[in-house]
């Protein structure tokens, strides 16, 4: 409400509370735009409608008032749905925090902080509100009393608490959400949960947190990511795809009721509706006792017989691939060529990127089939969600299966913002552990919606692992993750700290796949610097020194393979193979590199 109305033009010093009294008719048009969008529950406008809040507009006297007027709105934007015969929906009482610090921190005492609630409450509910919503609460002691003055005020309506989280999905007063959670439960609340914070990201962490301690619905109702000031305006920056694409997620992790908080737009709305539409249907279908899928599903070969890589992949032996980037234009003739000395030394697999670092290049898949015909190697297609919805993602990837490509490296892919054209529309319908779970089915002769392509697609499924990102425990996390969707090995981003490494291999034992770790020759000190820096590899310091030593081009390129070499050496003993690049093109510089470990090719 607050986004739209800021939008609108309604400056941010104005009670937005009182504008159930000011100007009814704009409050209204924005519940039905909402609803028009798919809303099933419609907050009231009075997040902030309670004595202490609205005191700092002269107006603490109007609680009841402002109240009142706040769910009659709602309520006739559904009576306006009703009679149009498109719907049905609900009118939630919208309870927000004091905005005062309750004791032992502050001068209010909690038994003041439950009167104002109560005060509030009593509002929403003698106007029919059909239920409450307790919400953005910063500390559990102030969702404790504002969830008692509910309870005895307005017995008979449901409530549902929502907490706010931070960047580690804690509550803001340090405790956990699981605990949260619990003593939400124990205290009396009909449905739990977690809203605004800094987006959904880490709702979805809070969640997934929550759903094994209670068995109350739960709400995941985050901000449209963290908003950003751009010409003296707060913009939210998280799309309508990538909220839908939340909301998937969050249905997923066990919740029940998904909508947005700040930033969360009628057109938002409109895509996470959009987006469970289809989930409602297969549910109904399934309720009523059909068969969803059309026919059965048809398992793919073992993984020793899809391709090349599979079988190196099953049989345990070290796999040597170089990772040659697309190019700029349409000649790709050099890279062609290099794919072509790489396959006569005796590497495997040649990995093709799919425009890295957001960049427009030739297509991956077109690379890939070419290396395929003309230089007689395998092919690794690093397949990404950024440019693509999930019907194109099935259609490229049954065309990649029936021309000949085996092997997917599935990402989620960089965003635009890092690339030649920032303000590109990204998709992201899914992310990479959503690309392992559609690759799996399509290898099982499903598509998303179960039904039959007639015969399964036999990719070779990989996935990426970063084992020097900083929050390392989210990554671990969605590296289980892909693992549990269908990955079949993984290969790194390139390693420079072993120690990193060695503590990654031994947190993942349990997930039973080969890992190939990345290699990276670099060719100078700023390369380094870019790679550290710019693209957050862990780069020791002593690798800094030694590359900030070199005296000329030509020294710092070949310290930069020496480095290289001694990495895969370290790394052998402990991982499954090595995907080596080939910085600025140089395939010489990468199979100087893999000298020692690649395998003696036939002779011709």
């Amino acid at each position: 409400m607050g986004t739209v109305l800021y939008a609108r033009g309604v400056f941010i010093n104005r009670c937005y509370d009182e504008l159930n009294l000011s100007d009814p008719g704009l409050i209204l048009s924005i519940h039905e735009e909402y609803l028009q969008a798919g809303a099933e529950i419609l907050e009231t406008n009075t997040f902030g409608a309670n004595r202490f809040r609205l005191a700092r507009h002269g107006l603490a006297g109007k609680v009841a008032e402002i109240n009142a007027a706040g769910v009659r709105l709602a309520q006739q934007a559904v009576a306006h749905l009703k009679e149009k015969q498109a719907g049905e929906a609900w009118v939630a009482g919208s309870i927000g925090p004091l905005g005062v610090r309750l004791e032992p921190l502050g001068p209010t005492g909690l038994d003041e902080a439950r009167a104002a609630f109560a005060e509030q409450i009593r509002a929403l509910a003698a106007a029919g509100a059909d239920m409450l919503i307790i919400e953005t609460m910063p500390a559990l002691d102030e969702a404790h009393e504002a969830l008692k003055a509910a309870r005895e005020t307005a017995p008979d309506l449901p409530v549902l608490v929502m907490v706010t989280v931070d960047d580690e999905s804690n509550c803001l007063d340090g405790c956990s959400p699981q605990h949260a959670a619990a003593l939400l439960t124990e205290w009396g609340a009909n449905a739990v949960g977690v809203n605004c914070s800094t987006g959904p990201a880490t709702v979805l962490t809070a969640i997934e947190a929550m759903r094994p301690v209670t068995a109350l619905p739960l709400a995941a109702m985050p901000n449209a990511g963290m908003p950003r000031a751009v010409e003296g305006r707060n913009i939210y920056l998280c799309s309508p795809e990538y909220m839908a694409s939340f909301a998937r997620k969050a249905l997923r992790a066990g919740a029940q009721f998904v909508g947005g908080c700040c930033g969360t737009t009628p057109d938002h709305i409109r895509a996470m509706r959009s987006a469970l539409r289809a989930i409602d249907a297969q549910a109904r279908v399934t309720a009523a006792g059909a068969a969803p899928p059309i026919e059965t599903e048809t398992p793919p070969a073992p993984l020793g017989k899809r391709s090349r890589m599979g079988s190196l992949v099953a049989s345990g032996e070290f796999i040597a691939l170089v990772e040659i980037v697309p190019p700029r234009g349409i000649d790709c003739s050099k890279e062609i060529d290099g794919a072509r000395m790489l396959a006569g030394l005796g590497v495997h697999a040649i990995n093709v990127p799919d425009s890295p670092r957001a960049s427009a290049r030739m297509s991956a898949q077109s690379l890939c089939i070419q290396i395929q015909q003309n230089a007689g190697i395998e092919t690794v297609l690093h397949y990404t969600c950024r440019d693509r919805n999930v019907l194109s993602i099935q259609s490229d990837l049954l065309g990649a299966s029936s021309i000949g490509l085996r092997n997917i490296l599935c990402l989620t892919g960089d965003p635009p913002k890092l690339g030649n054209y920032p303000d590109a529309t990204a998709v992201f319908d899914v992310d990479s552990i959503g690309l392992v779970n559609i690759v799996r089915r399509l290898n099982h002769g499903l598509d998303i919606g179960s039904n039959s392509i007639g015969a399964s697609t036999n990719f070779t499924i990989a996935c990426a692992a970063n084992p020097g990102v900083p929050d390392i425990e989210h990554e671990l996390h969605r590296f289980r993750y892909k693992v549990e969707a269908g990955a079949e090995y993984a290969i790194t981003q390139p390693v420079f700290d072993l120690r990193l490494l060695e503590e990654f291999l031994r947190r993942t034992e349990d997930c039973s796949i080969p890992v190939i770790a990345g290699i990276w020759p670099l060719t100078s000190l700023r390369n380094a610097e870019f790679m550290r820096n710019d693209l957050r590899v862990s780069m020791p310091e002593e690798i800094m020194l030694r590359m900030a030593q070199c005296e000329t081009p030509d020294a710092a390129r070949r310290e930069g393979i020496r480095i290289a070499q001694e990495m895969l050496e370290a790394v052998r003993p402990m991982v499954q193979g090595v995907q080596v690049a080939a910085p600025f093109g140089r395939y010489a510089a990468a199979a100087e590199v893999l000298a020692g470990v690649l395998p003696q090719p036939a002779s011709r």
